[in-house]
């Protein structure tokens, strides 16, 4: 089982707190990507959807999984871990925005590697997310 890497970059016309709060909202992220992910569990930090949140999220064809956030930065930064019922391991997201002249860039990278010794198994599942997530963020653009 090989480890798998995806990395997605894109700039929005919108100012950096308006593209942090949608990509790090977890309803709208959920809207986004037209798929139910329901916080679960509150940050007790000044954000609802900060470190110690946790959601859920039903993908198709997949089991109902857990994903919790490790790192916050209001405008800058989201790192979170698949925390429960996933067939991935070692997994990290990490979404990190800067401010690009009142443009917003998003710089979004996720590590992940398959539990089970399936052939082709993390090839499929990260060409699932890049084609998933990389919609979520045109229709977000497409928004500005």
């Amino acid at each position: 089982m090989s480890v798998q890497n995806i990395t997605l970059i894109k700039e929005f016309n919108a100012p950096i707190d308006t593209v942090f709060e949608a990509l790090t909202d977890h309803a709208t992220f959920g809207e986004l990507m037209s798929t139910p992910i329901t916080r679960i569990v509150d940050s007790e930090s000044d954000s609802v959807n900060g470190v110690g949140s946790i959601r859920s999220i039903k993908l198709p064809l997949a089991p109902l999984f857990e994903e919790t956030v490790v790192s916050y930065e209001k405008n800058k930064l989201m790192e979170y871990t698949i925390s429960k019922g996933s067939p991935i391991k070692n997994h990290m997201g990490r979404m990190t925005f800067t401010d690009n002249d009142g443009k917003t860039k998003l710089h979004y990278t996720i590590q992940l590697e398959p539990k089970l010794p399936i052939p082709f198994l993390g090839s499929i599942i990260k060409l699932g997310l890049e084609k998933s997530i990389s919609s979520a963020l045109d229709k977000l653009a497409s928004r500005y």
